[in-house]
């Protein structure tokens, strides 16, 4: 069975920092690409970025680029995102994701709410 569990999230004031894990199972994690997304409350869900299977080439979305560095260790079937300068429109539930034979795969998100 394909798992993806992300963690990390928390209450943090803007301006700081938090870093993100997802652990998978279930699948050749070493062999895909990987996603991160994020749903802020009440709005639908955002690509936030994505990391190419051998960890080489990263992608961001124009929001948080410069602010957070995704990576992953395939020898630990883990994936990070580390997110500094959090802003309160960075609110919301993170979600780990890849695509399997065509279809999306996510599990649990963990949430990250930025308030002071």
């Amino acid at each position: 069975e394909v798992q993806l569990q992300a963690s990390g999230g928390g209450l943090v004031q803007p301006g700081g920092s938090l870093r993100l894990s997802c652990a998978a199972s279930g699948f050749a994690f070493r062999h895909y690409d990987m996603n991160w997304l994020r749903q802020a409350p009440g709005k639908g869900q955002e690509w936030v970025s994505s990391i190419k299977s051998d960890g080489d080439t990263a992608y961001y979305a124009p929001s948080v680029k410069g602010r957070f560095t995704i990576a992953r260790d395939n020898a630990k079937n883990t994936l990070y995102l580390q997110m500094n300068s959090l802003r309160p429109d960075d609110t919301g539930v993170y979600f780990c994701q890849t695509i399997i034979r065509g279809s999306p795969v996510e599990g649990q998100g963990t949430l990250v709410t930025v308030s002071s």
